[in-house]
């Protein structure tokens, strides 16, 4: 039986956005909604991971627990190992899920469906993503895109990560949704692997994973989260959440 760690890093500097952990969704900031998905889910117990005392303070008043990690991290997935340690040294937690904090719209159920690929001892981290049905999502270099070998259906084998429109020819192209479940060792080996080259051309952290051998499963889901990086980005995440 697995025991996964929900964790969802938060930061308050955003280049687009600065404190938007902190932003207000109707009437509650963006990162307890998070927080709530990740609850909601039923897919383990939840933490949040943050540098700031504002963001800790926040979950908290919400009923939630806060770990405060260094400020010093370059990623979410260097937070929360370093989350995960704190909170449980003695590694009872097998998995360990980093969850998005700018994913308010984010389905519970999508958070559960992301460990199930972990049932198999043979795949070291497990994602998420979807079918593109925008036209213009299939060509736009911020919609990072799924190359992967079906499995079963509605799972995946991932074989690379694009922000160029692939495969080519015909069939559906997959939108990758940055959610990832990690076996335990997985986590540890892969935030002490360095930057790889395809990591760094393409700015896409999980190459670093499939570069050093590593296995990616993928779920697909029917529903693909946005995050939240500018105020647009806000304003349809706070029309979508009111309509809920």
């Amino acid at each position: 039986m697995s025991n996964p760690l929900i964790l969802i890093p938060a930061r308050m500097q955003a280049t687009r956005l600065p404190g938007k952990p902190l932003a207000d969704i109707n009437g509650e900031p963006m990162i307890v909604h998070v927080w709530r998905r990740a609850v909601e889910s039923g897919a383990g117990d939840v933490a949040v991971a943050t540098d700031a005392s504002e963001i800790a303070a926040a979950i908290e008043a919400a009923g939630g627990r806060a770990v405060m990690t260094s400020a010093d991290h370059q990623t979410g997935s260097d937070r929360i190992k370093e989350a995960a340690d704190i909170l449980d040294p003695e590694r009872h937690y097998d998995i360990i899920v980093n969850v998005q904090g700018d994913f308010p719209t984010l389905e519970p159920s999508a958070i559960a469906a992301a460990v199930k690929p972990l049932a198999d001892p043979a795949v070291d981290i497990a994602t998420l993503a979807g079918e593109i049905t925008d036209e213009e999502e299939k060509v736009a270099p911020s919609v990072v895109k799924l190359i992967g070998s079906e499995i079963a259906p509605g799972h995946m084998r991932a074989l690379y990560f694009t922000r160029a429109t692939a495969p080519a020819g015909e069939g559906p192209l997959y939108h990758h949704v940055g959610l990832y479940a990690y076996r335990r060792a997985a986590l540890d080996r892969f935030v002490s692997l360095p930057q790889s080259p395809l990591e760094l051309r393409e700015k896409l952290e999980q190459l670093r994973a499939l570069e050093d051998g590593m296995r990616i499963d993928v779920m697909i889901i029917d529903h693909v989260p946005r995050g939240v990086d500018t105020p647009p980005d806000l304003d349809r995440a706070r029309a979508i959440l009111k309509a809920r």
